[in-house]
């Protein structure tokens, strides 16, 4: 039997850009990592580089970039106590 893929996930487009759509999991498949595993360092470049073809290329890049900024941009807002609790 095989495994059940991972759904679709979309990022919004804000400001007049387009909403992103991406398989979850898509890169780990393509690297042939297992889902609950990170990706390591010198894979995840060898990806961004294209040895792993155009499509995980493409993967990579997106991870480092826009999925990348979008955690770190959460992580400073809570770091930062960015709640909107309205306590003074």
């Amino acid at each position: 039997m095989a495994a059940a893929k991972s759904g679709k996930a979309t990022i919004k487009g804000g400001n007049g850009k387009k909403p992103v759509t991406f398989q979850k999991g898509g890169l780990h498949r393509s690297l042939g990592v297992p889902a609950g595993q990170n990706i390591p360092a010198a894979k995840m470049a060898a990806a961004a580089r294209g040895e792993y073809g155009p499509k995980a290329k493409a993967q990579a890049n997106m991870a480092q970039g826009m999925l990348a900024k979008g955690r770190k941009t959460a992580a400073g807002n809570r770091r930062n106590g960015s709640s909107r609790s309205g306590s003074k």
